[in-house]
């Protein structure tokens, strides 16, 4: 064996370490996260779930600023070589994981399940049992890995991209979102899901991002956005029509839309929206069916 290949043998073996991830941290898990998506989109003639580097970076970023969101990578040797989040939504008793990424040029030594427990055990210190996370189907290895560690499926989804037609949607209105919509939104939205989502729907109301719908007079639903960070609820199917329509674009790559909402999915289609992959909503711990219409995000 050359002293080439004995070092990177060694560099191959050499025990995993999980710790906190530092601000210093972002440029190396982006590109892990760029690389191991790239990696995975190449495999299975799929498009990139990551439309740049930058977006990568961006998104890691994001996250480690969030104070609800609590990060970790896995170093081989002092070099990081993936990372992993656990996001918090405050009142709800609820976590994702996401975005879970390895460099795949380290994949095989144990980083992805070593990250995963390490946020599932912050989930448990917290004394959180239900955990989220959005799973690409693509990435086999991804699913085997989150049922071995407990998670079940949940909803089939699918990634939309398109550009709303502001049409209307017959008996239903839509506006901006205000604080004081906040209350009726937050019930609305345990009646759907059993929790409310109010940092998030505080935040996009901030942003100016929020929609309500109207039906008969009265709030039947909400929208924190269109896009892979966004998610909705509605009453009916109708109004979630009525919000994609009166959104003023996407954000980012697209937004998730369960596969089983068939006449969404259709309505949608026959719009000119395009599906571009499909995804799979996984959970494990306590969990209720939806009591609605709903449009999830990245994180659940």
């Amino acid at each position: 064996m050359t002293a080439l290949s004995e070092r990177t043998f060694a560099q191959h073996t050499a025990p995993i370490l999980i710790r906190p991830i530092q601000p210093g941290d972002v440029d190396a898990c982006g590109r892990a996260a760029y690389s191991a998506h790239t990696s995975v989109a190449a495999a299975h003639n799929v498009r990139c779930e990551h439309p740049s580097v930058e977006f990568s970076i961006g998104m890691i970023d994001n996250r480690v600023k969030d104070a609800h969101a609590a990060g970790f990578v896995a170093e081989r040797h002092g070099e990081v070589v993936g990372s992993v989040f656990l996001n918090t939504f405050p009142p709800a008793s609820i976590a994702a994981i996401g975005p879970l990424t390895v460099d795949p040029a380290a994949e095989g030594n144990g980083a992805g399940r070593q990250l995963m427990q390490a946020a599932l055990n912050e989930a448990a210190a917290r004394h959180i049992d239900s955990v989220r996370l959005v799973q690409s189907p693509s990435h086999l290895r991804s699913l085997a890995l989150y049922i071995k560690l407990g998670f079940a499926v949940r909803e089939p989804l699918v990634l939309i991209e398109g550009t709303p037609a502001h049409q209307g949607v017959p008996g239903h209105t839509t506006r901006a979102a205000t604080i004081g919509d906040l209350p009726a939104c937050d019930e609305f939205c345990t009646q759907v899901h059993g929790f409310a989502r109010s940092a998030e729907l505080k935040s996009a109301i901030a942003n100016d991002a929020a929609l309500v719908v109207e039906s008969a007079g009265r709030l039947t639903g909400y929208s924190t956005g269109l896009g892979f960070f966004a998610h909705a609820v509605g009453e009916s199917t109708d109004n979630l029509k009525a919000l994609v329509d009166a959104s003023p674009g996407i954000m980012g790559p697209g937004f998730f839309v369960p596969t089983r909402n068939n006449e969404l999915v259709r309505w949608l289609l026959d719009r000119g929206f395009r599906a571009q992959w499909p995804a799979t909503l996984m959970t494990t711990g306590p969990y209720q069916e939806p009591a609605g219409a709903f449009l999830p995000s990245i994180a659940f």
